[in-house]
């Protein structure tokens, strides 16, 4: 026989801490913290790394730079849907851990290949690919196994915790990057990338995270069980508004962020080191967002939170349109606006992340979260090209304008969702389907009082075939005890 888990592993998240309220003593987030953060880190070092090695070590042509860029976006759009049945199916933690060794073994191979004298575009775009779809599958199980670490009421918290850290981290892999690659050289630095992927998987082996109940019924076909998780998300009246407008918004962005360095520095005659202040502020943005976020939410609710976040996006984005060129004042005023839109956008984010999981059955978090990658993904890829044409017809700054202006479709249809009218988040991990109540909840609590389709209560989820009413609590360890009347059986 086997010897069975040691004692910590089968304390309950909630257990762990001195506090419901607290994240202190939640050591499988913390272990998830600290792997996410240094693995961001080394991928940040990766971003500045692969280029220079692209275009001096190997002096890649434009074309080639491009279908670079490709082979790295490519797996997001094509294995999005896919990755989010793997995640479903099984252990997010496990799939952590493989995707780190062999995410490291990939990268490694760039540094040996130069050692070797065999170092070749070729082999950047396999390796693009390869690690594009490693960190899919990656990122797939790291967002949906949050609410496996931490009790409901953390959810929020501990999303914000996640985002402040990735924008710490990623300020320091690109600053840091920078440097390493001025004294080490650009190919010697991918072997930091690797050990950070390594110690990412030391991390995430650490994690303790609640067991998810999954069917022991039959297993739909890869199609079908991604089709479940697709209609999940256009059936449902909350999970569809906060979809279509995330991919919206990402659309229009992505319009946006296509020329944004390019109308900087020839446009608008912004230095190398003005483009870097501006981009410093994006970070710093972030960072503020995501520690404000939560508070934020407990004051207005999540409905005006993503209001906010989503109109002042846009107003934010004017002064990059606006600006004079060689300004220094107004180059201040565009580091600004860029640090407050992304304090927007990030609040906005954290809040969007934590409410779909909190109306999200634990059995298709994964699947709910990998719909949402996948459009966005895809509004992206369709953005470059938009762009492109648009830009063709009438110029960079008509562009800019087009992506602006386009920025307010998503504030429109969020105003007239449900999700605008949400005051708090959902008390529970499993709100019942069509406005059902739900146990110690009163119908329309997280709501105000608005009409909503004919004054129905929190809408909720629609169930997948197969789950009961009220889909199973995320850790069962931590359920009440069941009362005679067999409530919620």
């Amino acid at each position: 026989m086997t010897a069975g888990p040691p004692a910590s592993a089968l304390t309950p998240p909630r257990a762990q801490q001195g506090s419901p309220l607290s994240l202190r003593g939640h050591r499988g987030f913390r272990a998830y913290w600290l792997g996410e953060a240094t693995s961001r880190i080394g991928s940040s070092l990766y971003a500045v790394a692969l280029p220079v090695i692209a275009a001096v070590e190997l002096d890649a042509t434009p074309g080639q730079v491009s279908t670079l860029a490709s082979a790295v976006l490519a797996p997001v759009f094509l294995l999005a849907l896919p990755a989010g049945v793997i995640g479903d199916r099984h252990s997010k933690r496990h799939l952590m851990v493989i995707t780190d060794l062999l995410a490291a073994a990939v990268v490694a191979t760039i540094p040996l290949c130069w050692a070797l004298g065999t170092l070749s575009m070729p082999l950047l775009y396999v390796v693009g690919l390869l690690l594009g779809a490693l960190t899919v599958l990656h990122q797939a199980a790291a967002l949906a196994i949050v609410p496996e670490l931490v009790h409901p009421d953390l959810l929020h918290r501990a999303n914000s915790h996640v985002l402040a850290g990735l924008a710490v981290a990623n300020s320091a892999g690109t600053y840091g990057g920078s440097a390493a690659v001025g004294l080490l050289g650009a190919t010697r630095c991918l072997l930091l990338d690797s050990a950070s992927y390594l110690v990412s998987a030391w991390w995430a082996f650490q994690i303790l995270s609640a067991s998810v109940r999954r069917s022991n019924g039959p297993r739909p076909r890869l199609l079908g069980a991604i089709r479940e998780g697709v209609t999940h998300v256009m059936r449902d009246r909350i999970q569809r508004p906060l979809v279509l407008t995330t991919t919206l918004h990402a659309y229009a962005d992505g319009v946006v962020v296509t020329y944004f360095a390019y109308y900087l520095l020839t446009e608008l005659g912004v230095s190398s080191t003005g483009l870097g202040l501006v981009m410093g502020a994006v970070g710093t943005g972030s960072l503020i967002g995501a520690l404000a976020a939560t508070r934020l939410e407990r004051r207005a609710g999540p409905g005006i939170v993503l209001l906010a976040g989503f109109a002042a996006y846009p107003l934010c984005g004017l002064p990059l349109v606006l600006a004079p060129s060689g300004s220094a004042t107004w180059l201040i005023i565009l580091a600004t606006a860029s640090a407050l839109q992304a304090t927007a956008a990030t609040a906005a984010s954290s809040t969007q992340r934590s409410l779909r999981q909190h109306t999200c059955p634990p059995a298709m978090q994964t699947r709910v979260q990998q719909t949402s990658v996948w459009l966005v993904a895809g509004a992206r890829l369709l953005a470059a090209l938009s762009a492109g044409a648009i830009a063709h017809a009438g110029g960079v700054r008509t562009a800019l304008v087009t992506g602006i202006g386009l920025l307010i479709a998503p504030v429109v249809l969020l105003w007239l969702s449900p999700v605008r009218r949400l005051t708090a988040m959902p008390t529970t991990g499993g709100i019942p389907a069509h406005g059902g109540s739900v146990p110690g909840v009163p119908a329309g609590a997280c709501l105000d009082r608005g009409p909503l389709d004919s004054g129905k209560g929190f809408p909720g989820l629609i169930d997948p075939p197969g789950q009961p009413t009220t889909p199973p609590d995320r850790r069962p360890e931590q359920r009440r005890p069941a009362p005679s009347s067999k409530e919620g059986s």
